[in-house]
């Protein structure tokens, strides 16, 4: 019979803070302890937080593992395994890797149909080759050509239970400011003044062609696989409406108070970028994660692009945000768990699952020691 017990830690529950101990058996929890001795056997923690395993349900990152410069295609279950290893040092154990459907500009960057990525992911898994668990979370973008046949490829795949509509066209939602879009896609992919001009009246094209009949489209089928939908960048009170009127359960990185306030009277869960929380605002010029927690409307952080942003994020919501630590870190943990439908995990309680990381604080940066998946260590 495997144990382990954690002791001498500052655990934190969903609701509160305490000194004391944690065992497990067979990779669940089973007790929690109160009081700073260390058993025979048991790992010293020194003092040191021990929270639940971070829940991830939105990163780019695996893509950046396997395009790693333009042109470049890196052998998919190496690439798998590098992203697995960064995923899991940022404490994170259950992760959802953001597969695009429907690119925007082909710079080589970003594969066309992430079908093969998917299948390493499956693979490696299996092989029992990576630290974290590993779901997917297809991003859609529904005003491009081919994305519904894509996103048909993944019928009934077991691996996807997040599924968002992305609508990336110049003039709307995330890119109000046509200026900023200018900006954006001349930094990211170097385009030149005239090729992004071309790109606005290409995509602003594709929209109302494709827009409607997608959404209608990818919202049938995933309340046909029982998949959860996620809205993206709500930017008013009107898009928060067809989300809801669509089933949706997330609105991920709404870009004004306004559609996130709506999103909550909704009930949906309002996720925001760790990154902009890290860095104090909106790389695009939207609302800042900070100034949706000032206002109560912030539920869920995602990493984004940066895996080590999520720790780093729900840390600075507590210290620096007003947050309690618990209410802190359920938003990197037990409430994504809960929106994504995973029940077993997200929490340091009895019954559930093992996943564990235990954080020192060096000043305000949290900083992961050890990271436990259903009882076995990791890292």
């Amino acid at each position: 019979m495997s144990e382990l017990i954690l002791a001498n830690a500052r655990v934190v529950t969903r609701t509160e803070v305490l000194r004391g101990s944690i065992k497990v058996v067979e990779g669940r929890i089973v007790a929690i302890d109160v009081g700073a001795g260390v058993a025979p056997g048991a790992i010293d923690c020194d003092g040191d937080y021990v929270i639940p395993g971070l829940v991830e349900l939105h990163t780019d990152v695996l893509e950046r593992y396997a395009f790693p410069r333009p042109g470049v295609r890196w052998p998919e279950t190496a690439a798998v395994i590098a992203y697995d290893a960064e995923i899991a040092a940022a404490g994170i154990t259950t992760c959802f890797a953001s597969l695009a459907l429907g690119y925007v500009v082909d710079t080589g960057r970003r594969p066309a149909n992430p079908r093969a990525l998917a299948e390493a992911v499956r693979g490696a898994q299996a092989a029992g080759l990576l630290r974290a668990q590993h779901l997917l979370h297809l991003r859609c973008e529904i005003s491009t050509a081919h994305v519904v046949d894509d996103f048909a490829s993944f019928a009934d795949d077991p691996l996807v239970r997040l599924v968002s509509i992305m609508d990336h066209t110049p003039g709307q939602r995330q890119f109000v400011s046509l200026d900023k879009y200018r900006e954006y896609y001349r930094g990211k992919y170097g385009l030149s003044e005239a090729e992004v001009e071309a790109l606005i009246a290409q995509r602003q094209g594709e929209q109302a062609r494709f827009a409607t009949p997608h959404r209608a489209a990818v919202v049938r089928a995933c309340h046909e696989q029982g998949w959860t939908l996620v809205s993206h960048d709500d930017a008013t009170v009107a898009h928060v409406e067809e989300a809801a009127k669509a089933g949706t359960a997330i609105a991920e990185f709404p870009t004004t108070r306004e559609a996130a306030k709506a999103a909550r009277a909704y009930g949906l869960a309002v996720l925001a970028g760790a990154p902009n929380l890290v860095l104090g605002g909106s790389h695009s010029g939207n609302i800042a994660a900070a100034e949706l927690a000032a206002h109560g409307v912030l539920d869920i952080l995602s990493s984004d692009y940066v895996p080590a942003a999520l720790l780093h994020g729900a840390f600075l919501l507590h210290r620096r945000h007003g947050a309690s630590l618990p209410d802190a870190l359920a938003c990197v943990t037990v409430t994504p768990a809960r929106r994504a439908g995973l029940d077993d995990r997200g929490e340091v309680a009895p019954g559930l699952r093992a996943d564990l990381v235990r954080v020192h604080l060096a000043d305000e940066l949290p900083v992961v020691r050890r990271v436990w998946r259903a009882g076995q260590p990791v890292t």
